[in-house]
């Protein structure tokens, strides 16, 4: 079904599934500038050290920051991040996009990569 807020005709809705648009890129600005900065090993540090502090630095919303607190990969991508950016999030805790994906299917890690070898036939 068309998301009547989306100005793409084309748009069609996958349950389940995040669309990173202009609306999503815009309301995950701030949040995909902090992930960005992940990129400086000082930066990383600094989030470590005062993880408040750090989101609070950025301007993150009451979501954005329930999300980083939880590690919710699914809140953040609805909170407007951009998996790229959250990859850099995630390597600070040492998680991988196996991991990820393990989190976004509701399945173990080694689940999901038994599904990933069972679908390569």
């Amino acid at each position: 079904m068309k998301d009547p807020k989306r100005s793409d005709p084309g748009h069609i809705d996958i349950p389940g599934t995040t669309l990173f648009d202009g609306t999503q890129a815009m309301k995950g600005y701030a949040l995909n500038k902090m992930c960005f900065s992940f990129n400086d090993a000082a930066n990383r540090a600094a989030f470590k050290a005062d993880e408040d502090g750090y989101c609070a630095r950025y301007g993150l919303t009451a979501p954005q920051r329930e999300a980083i607190r939880a590690r919710n990969v699914l809140q953040l991508l609805a909170a407007g991040g951009n998996v790229y950016y959250l990859a850099k999030f995630a390597g600070i805790f040492g998680l991988d996009v196996q991991d990820i994906g393990a989190q976004q299917t509701g399945l173990s890690k080694d689940e999901f990569k038994a599904r990933l070898l069972a679908a390569r036939g």
